[in-house]
């Protein structure tokens, strides 16, 4: 039996982008993009998806500097459905807030919260709570081992270099789940999949360029690092992240969504030196090797499957809402997703592994 035979979960990761649509124009107030974000879990979890997440970001493009809240908000509204962060910029947060701030949302979530840590990729959070970026990497691996000693025991002590130590205090509430999960994100960092093997924990990789299948070798050393500190691989959970979009049509999806890939595109682009983005650029990345996963529900499933057989992964986040998708438009790929995408990709799997 290889890693197929593995429950595969379909979900949506979201930064709750709040930035002017690039075809109408119309901005979007951050106080209506949460209530939008709110319908959009509610309807995920009615269609049957598996994980919503929402990536924590302090700028003015996004809404989402508060995760657990929207979160829970709407895990009083759903009942099956995973709610987790995507990502907590652990390094500029104190982990006894996250981990009550999530312990609350499994409480009333009863049972459905998750944490996923990353050090972020952007970098306002650090200036904002008076964190050095020079501690970058020191700041996310003593925050890291704080947490996991919170969740780890009611009563914790511990000291570090960077926060005042904790000597024999409890930390409530407890999370229902025992332990609280705790994923580590990386963008493709061996040191990251390295350490997260190390520590046993679930691994989401942000595949948002490039091919997908590059990532293989990250994988291999997720879980040789897993094995070497006596996990076994097999349990393990591998996630990825990227962006897309669900239509009617290939067509339809591409050009409903390629206004908004490339306006998002084009703003990071020009932060951090990348070249201006462009149509052949977008038709090349959802191609079926590509990181896009734009298409018809059939061509998305394809894609899905794919990355199961070349990366062994059993959750995929589809990231929708680049550069302000209408809420329409999301809800209907949302419905997409969970009615169509989901099932084709399971059958398909079962198909292959009945086969193998």
């Amino acid at each position: 039996m290889t890693h197929l035979a593995n429950h595969m979960e379909i979900g949506i990761s979201t930064f709750l982008e709040a930035t002017p649509n690039p075809v109408i124009g119309q901005a979007i107030s951050h106080a209506q993009r949460l209530r939008d974000a709110v319908e959009e879990i509610v309807l995920a979890d009615q269609v049957g998806l598996d994980v919503y997440g929402i990536g924590e970001h302090h700028r003015a493009d996004y809404a989402a500097t508060a995760p657990a809240v929207v979160l829970a908000a709407a895990a009083a509204m759903t009942k099956r459905i995973r709610l987790t962060s995507a990502v907590t910029v652990l390094s500029s947060d104190d982990p006894v807030r996250v981990y009550q701030a999530f312990s609350t949302l499994d409480g009333i979530s009863n049972g459905r919260a998750e944490i996923m840590a990353g050090r972020g990729s952007f970098i306002e959070s650090f200036p904002l709570f008076g964190r050095n970026l020079d501690d970058y990497d020191e700041l996310f691996d003593e925050n890291l081992e704080l947490l996991l000693a919170i969740r780890e025991s009611e009563k914790v002590t511990w000291r570090g270099g960077h926060r005042p130590a904790i000597n024999n205090l409890g930390v409530y509430p407890r999370s229902v789940q025992s332990p609280l999960p705790v994923w580590i994100a990386t963008g493709g960092n061996p040191e990251s999949a390295i350490r997260a093997g190390t520590l046993g924990l679930p691994v989401t990789f942000a595949i948002i360029g490039g091919m997908p299948e590059r990532f293989a070798p990250l994988v291999k050393l997720y879980k040789d690092a897993a094995a070497r500190a006596g996990h076994n691989p097999d349990t393990l959970q591998i996630a990825t992240h990227s962006h897309g979009f669900v239509g009617e049509t290939n067509e339809q999806a591409a050009d409903l969504f390629f206004p908004s890939n490339q306006a998002q595109m084009n703003v990071i682009g020009r932060e951090r030196g990348w070249p201006p983005y462009g149509r052949d650029s977008f038709d090349a990345a959802r191609s079926l090797r590509g990181a896009l996963y734009v298409g018809d529900a059939e061509y998305v499933a394809e894609k899905i499957v794919l990355l199961r057989r070349n990366l062994g992964i059993n959750r995929f986040f589809l990231h929708l809402d680049v550069s302000t998708m209408p809420h329409s438009e999301l809800m209907r790929s949302i419905e997409l997703l969970g009615t169509k995408v989901a099932p084709l990709v399971r059958k398909e799997l079962a198909r292959l592994e009945a086969t193998e």
